[in-house]
């Protein structure tokens, strides 16, 4: 795995990197004002725009979510990518070739390489599509059209065909320039005698990563002839293409998975078609593999799960069959390593979700997502199949064949609750199961319950509180002196070179009332003046000054409109509203010292009474004079 990336590599992609561009790409801006640009949140849903971007400092704030940040921060939030994925697409757009802080070793995928392989996926997917026009490919409309899938959904999901020729891909391939040695390590073409295509005579899917990319390609047999008697051929493992990573429509899915904490895994390429065209659009699948961790640790990326969120909820979808059965199984097993509510949904009749919306329409598929029955209940149910619970002895085979399930359930409070639910479905006592989860390793005592429970009562309780936020308190923008320093933060961040130095120096980082305002105001000092460096820049360097808590509010007060008209020949705020908001800072901060000397004179001891009489006339005589500056 490649080491980080250099620090001056990440700094020139957000400066080739537009902001305006990207996010154009998922929301229609509207000028919003001289220096701003407004639209609908990416992030929440909203009928009156509050996301504004700003295209001279690089950042975007929304005033409704009140998400914020840079180019980089957008990409990764919306497209759902780690920060090394999210500034290689970046690169990659930006034609820069990033270097890693590896030392001496080498890194085990070029970026080069990987732009290489999925180019040459790219024009393999767009050709494949344009052969699904062709004669040859009737076979493979009519296998589409049989299975409720039209022109447009095909080219939805990028359908195409791979032509029975030989060697009709490995010759389109070379003359768009890629080399023998490229098309082979893509997976795309075989080498023995000579060059030949992996796909011959099937229909095919573009598998594409989250980012969009595709990677690999998923084919089906359609020709009776074909040499080759599985169904499906999944393109081989490839330095671009992990099988065990990658989840089909997932590119398609991420944004309705992320947005209502929900994901249905199916069994098939045409399993997800039917599915999103019936409306779900949380539906992927594993490509030749069954769902495993990696699978898992990608989807978690989208669910967040985390202990202070409501569980989110994973729909398997399997078919009714003994494979069917067993992947519910190992899907359970797994079920206990994210914090989500598992549940399974399986159609009466054993259909999977491409047949059941040919004979049951999008509703059918619809209903069977809503109504999926809960992991634990199915698994215990289809485990108890096996055994005549209407004898004693079948009973008690089936008690000791669930027990094992039932342990396996990590909450204590949960596992009680279940063996209570296990035991009526078995018909034995819950002591008797609870004999047998002794056996199995693990058994809920009563004692152990009513304590688990009293501590989530407890926490319940505690739920509607209002906890105390980490780090500083937000600056209550209601108080009059803290919004007139919010909006001298305002006009520093986005005009620094309108802002008069004199009064500027004159001011100090403790006169601020609110915390959080005294860290920014303390960093943008420390920053300087912007100088040669472009306003993005300048403001990730102040940025880099304060912990990260306040990093959102240094975004919010860097794209807020200012409550003034902005000069034509400055292109800012007037100089006036500059120095009244530096003034008014100082001011109040010497009323408050002025205030603070009179009661320290009024308990003092003859003897310092007159030193802070002294201090008293200074700190008197400092305010006439700033109040005289703006008279």
């Amino acid at each position: 795995m490649a080491g980080l990336i250099k620090t001056d590599d990440v700094a020139l992609v957000k400066e080739r990197s537009s902001l305006e561009d990207v996010v154009r790409e998922h929301v229609t801006l509207r000028s919003a004002g001289p220096r701003s640009l407004k639209g609908l949140c990416p992030f929440h849903d909203e009928k009156t725009p509050s996301f504004t971007v700003s295209s001279d400092n690089g950042t975007y704030h929304c005033f409704g979510c009140d998400k914020g940040g840079d180019v980089i921060s957008f990409v990764m939030e919306v497209e759902h990518l780690t920060f090394s994925e999210t500034l290689e697409r970046l690169a990659s757009r930006a034609g820069i070739e990033l270097h890693y802080e590896d030392g001496d070793r080498p890194r085990e995928e070029g970026a080069g390489r990987r732009t290489r392989l999925v180019e040459a996926h790219r024009v393999a997917a767009e050709f494949y599509e344009e052969m699904l026009h062709t004669p040859d490919a009737l076979a493979g409309r009519l296998f589409l059209h049989k299975r409720g899938f039209d022109q447009d959904a095909a080219a939805h999901f990028g359908v195409g065909f791979a032509p029975r020729g030989g060697d009709v891909l490995a010759r389109h391939l070379r003359q768009k320039g890629f080399t023998e040695d490229e098309v082979v390590l893509a997976g795309l073409v075989g080498r023995g005698r000579g060059l030949y295509d992996r796909f011959r005579g099937r229909l095919v899917w573009p598998i594409r990563d989250i980012t969009g990319d595709t990677v690999g390609f998923g084919a089906r047999r359609i020709f009776d002839d074909d040499r080759i008697e599985a169904k499906y051929l999944n393109t081989s493992e490839t330095p671009i293409y992990k099988k065990t990573q990658v989840l089909y429509g997932l590119d398609l899915a991420k944004k309705a998975i992320a947005k209502d904490r929900e994901a249905v895994i199916v069994e098939g390429y045409t399993d997800v078609m039917a599915a999103h065209l019936a409306g779900v659009e949380h539906a992927v699948a594993t490509c030749g593999t069954a769902f495993g961790s990696e699978h898992l640790r990608t989807l978690r990326r989208l669910l967040r799960d985390a202990p202070d969120q409501r569980a989110a909820r994973v729909v398997y979808t399997f078919d009714g069959d003994a494979a069917g059965q067993k992947a519910a199984m190992r899907a359970f097993e797994m079920a206990g390593q994210w914090d989500a509510n598992s549940f399974v949904a399986v159609a009466p009749d054993g259909q999977d979700p491409c047949e059941l919306r040919l004979s049951g329409g999008d509703e059918a598929v619809r209903r069977l997502v809503q109504d999926a029955t809960p992991m634990f209940e199915f698994a215990v149910r289809t485990t108890l199949r096996r055994f005549d619970l209407d004898s004693p002895e079948g009973r008690v085979q089936g008690a000791r064949a669930i027990a094992p399930i039932i342990a396996a359930v990590r909450e204590p409070v949960m596992r009680g609750e279940y063996l209570r639910t296990a035991a009526g479905w078995v018909g034995l006592s819950e002591d008797h199961l609870r004999a047998e989860l002794r056996r199995a390793g693990t058994a809920p005592s009563t004692s152990a319950n009513r304590s688990s429970q009293r501590a989530i009562e407890a926490r319940d309780d505690e739920s509607g509180r209002d906890a105390p936020s980490p780090g500083m308190p937000a600056p209550d923008e209601r108080d009059p002196v803290v919004r007139a320093e919010a909006q001298l933060l305002e006009c520093l961040l986005q005009f620094p070179m309108n802002v008069p130095e004199q009064e500027l120096s004159q001011v100090s980082s403790t006169d601020f009332t609110a915390p959080a305002h005294r860290a920014l105001f303390a960093a943008v000092m420390a920053a300087g003046p912007p100088g040669q460096r472009t306003p993005a820049v300048w403001l990730d360097d102040v940025k880099n000054g304060v912990p990260q808590v306040v990093h959102q509010l240094l975004y919010r007060y860097a794209v807020a409109t200012l409550p003034v008209r902005l000069e034509a020949e400055t292109g800012g705020p007037p100089l006036r509203y500059a120095r009244s908001l530096l003034v008014r800072v100082r001011e109040v901060a010497l009323l408050s010292e002025i205030n603070q000397a009179m009661s320290e004179l009024r308990r003092s001891e003859p003897g310092s009474a007159r030193e802070i009489a002294q201090r008293l006339t200074a700190l008197q005589k400092d305010l006439t004079r700033l109040r005289a500056s703006v008279e």
